[in-house]
């Protein structure tokens, strides 16, 4: 009877264990690398398979991958982080993953030198307004972003389209595993979420493989103005490197 009793338990654990563990998972918990405060909502993405995922309130996280694939951790005040999945993390189970917080440093604020009287006529000719005009051309999805409005603007552009400049025949011929990644960054709703609260190109410059130079040089082949370039949030910086390299796939077949 002992001996009975003991299989059941056996095969009610060995159950138990395979409805918690996926072998195409890892799990693990995030902390403050100097209280070991276990931190929320940090986002972490799967560089190799492009998935993403967020911390819960204890600090826990699951996200799909397997044996060398790279997490990035993210999280405001904190230093990004890459860690490498190894053989004993799928083993093992849960690890404990330490992130360092940033110093936090005030920017000098500068007041723009806009004189307001209170009188709206007045101040809404005062107010500088920037338009950066969007060229669309048909079967070229959304079009390019000419900058300025004038008689140049749109020869500028359609030059760009017919001769691609040689930066980026070189950058998208050579990134083109990871631009391959693109679509798949843009359907995945927690990378999503992320990008659109980011400004500093740290997390896309992971994720595509290159530099913020390189980035700041494929948005300026691509005819979007500085202001675009400056002030987008990531997302839309995602999505702008995105059309610009499926309109370059087209013209480039042809």
């Amino acid at each position: 009877m002992k001996r009975i009793l003991f299989y059941i338990l056996l095969i009610g654990s060995l159950t138990a264990y395979g409805q918690d563990f996926n072998p195409g998972e890892v799990t693990g918990k995030v902390l403050n690398a100097a209280t070991d405060k276990k931190l929320e909502n940090v986002h972490i993405v799967n560089l190799s398979q492009v998935v993403g995922t967020i911390t819960n309130s204890e600090g826990d996280f699951k996200i799909k991958a397997q044996v060398n694939d790279t997490l990035y951790f993210s999280y405001i005040g904190y230093k990004p982080l890459r860690v490498r999945v190894t053989n004993d993390w799928i083993k093992f189970g849960e690890v404990k993953i330490k992130m360092t917080e940033l110093g936090i440093a005030l920017e000098e604020v500068v007041v723009a030198d806009v004189q307001l009287t209170g009188y709206l006529e007045i101040d809404a000719k005062r107010i500088p307004v920037y338009n950066n005009y969007r060229y669309s051309i048909a079967g070229l999805g959304s079009g390019y972003e000419g900058g300025s409005k004038q008689p140049g603007a749109v020869n500028k552009v359609l030059g760009a389209i017919f001769n691609p400049a040689d930066f980026l025949y070189n950058i998208f011929s050579k990134r083109s595993k990871e631009l391959r990644k693109l679509r798949k960054m843009k359907k995945d709703d927690e990378i999503r979420n992320l990008l659109e609260t980011k400004f500093d190109r740290a997390t896309l410059m992971a994720l595509l493989q290159v530099e913020r130079l390189d980035i700041d040089e494929i948005l300026r082949n691509c005819n979007y103005s500085i202001d675009f370039i400056k002030f987008a949030n990531d997302l839309q910086i995602l999505d702008a490197i995105s059309d610009c390299y499926e309109e370059y796939k087209i013209l480039d077949r042809k």
